[in-house]
């Protein structure tokens, strides 16, 4: 009698299961990047040493991990909440475009007549509403003409940075940049605070560690987190429920993408001061933070680990740059070695493999 490979979808699993999963793939990524550095000829253990070294090792490095973590755990909360409705929102990256472009509108038009304490939160408000706005048309889409999300969210991160490059070389191009795409610098009073002595700008570190709490108790705490997991889980009983799916696709779509562009206008108030280049402002924020939302395993909370997670591969990877002469294109290998794995993992958290004889099977 033969035996023969059957898979089977696992009714339940425990949390300890699951963390050892989460373990073993993040086990399986960094396995699948010492590969590559040994087929680029380098030491793996010495290369994934200096990465983290590079993002922890120093002061400086510590500094700039939370200062690129802060980005990732706004997108990241926002990213929790739609992925865990299984609505794929791949668009993150414009909607931060999106947000830096209303929230510098807002900062270089009105940053004279208003004193900061009104004019940051203004901004913020714009950027949400920059964000918010580049997430509507995918939910119509989804919604009216049953558009697959993935492809809409991916095609508008192409529009906006296109926009935002029209814009910085055209109408908006600062006429006291010397010539280079930027716009005019932001004045003095739409410039962020920050934790003297670095670059980590308060207020969006603040913003982001308050919505990983407010999503949290939102998701797990409320009718609507009830009713958004239901969605997840089992969109047909949802509606057999009485649920309003377009309503809580239109909501956690608009937080998600309001939280993007809230992000975009901490990096260009609390880092850059003037809007520029689309790769400028963002380093991949809102394709990373895709990840940040998959190791978080869809919990809010824990955004703010994964999020400093990958912050220090970001870090690490530009050290490892420098002092290993690596392509500038290594992070986004990693990233997407990491996903991959991630993603291979969560397989087979849902699902186990059995030997059965053939007659079973």
């Amino acid at each position: 009698m033969g035996w023969s490979i059957k898979i089977e979808r696992r009714s339940s699993c425990s949390t300890l299961f699951s963390f050892l999963i989460m373990l073993a793939s993040l086990a399986g990524g960094f396995a699948l990047i010492a590969l590559l550095f040994f087929f680029y000829g380098l030491n793996p253990l010495q290369a994934i040493w200096e990465i983290f070294s590079g993002s922890l090792g120093s002061l400086y490095g510590i500094v700039e991990t939370i200062t690129k973590a802060i980005p990732l755990v706004l997108i990241g909360t926002g990213l929790t909440l739609v992925f865990r409705a299984k609505f794929w929102n791949i668009g993150a990256e414009g909607q931060l475009l999106m947000g830096a472009i209303f929230g510098g509108y807002v900062g270089l038009n009105l940053g004279a007549s208003l004193p900061s304490f009104l004019l940051i939160p203004l901004m913020f408000a714009a950027g949400f509403a920059g964000g918010a706005l580049w997430a509507l048309p995918p939910v119509i889409l989804r919604l009216r003409f049953n558009v697959n999300e993935v492809i809409s969210t991916l095609m508008l991160n192409y529009i906006v940075a296109e926009i935002l490059n029209f814009l910085i070389t055209g109408p908006w191009k600062g006429k006291s940049q010397m010539g280079f795409p930027y716009t005019d610098d932001l004045p003095p009073s739409a410039i962020l605070s920050f934790i003297p002595g670095t670059r980590i700008h308060t207020s969006t570190l603040f913003l982001g560690l308050a919505s990983a709490a407010i999503l949290y108790v939102m998701v797990y705490h409320t009718k609507f987190g009830y009713e958004l997991r239901v969605v997840g889980d089992n969109p047909h009983a949802a509606r057999y429920a009485g649920i309003d799916i377009s309503k809580i696709t239109l909501t956690m779509m608009l937080i998600s993408g309001g939280l993007a562009g809230i992000a975009g206008v901490g990096e260009v108030a609390g880092v850059h001061h003037h809007l520029s280049y689309p790769s400028s402002i963002s380093s991949g924020y809102g394709y990373t933070a895709i990840i940040v939302a998959w190791l978080s395993k869809l919990n809010p909370l824990w955004t703010v680990f994964s999020g400093l997670f990958f912050a220090c591969i970001l870090v690490g990877g530009d050290a490892i740059q420098i002092s290993l002469g690596l392509p500038v294109a290594t992070v986004q290998i990693f990233n997407g070695m990491l996903l991959l794995s991630l993603i291979t993992g969560d397989y087979f958290l849902n699902h186990q493999v059995k030997i059965v004889p053939k007659e079973r099977a």
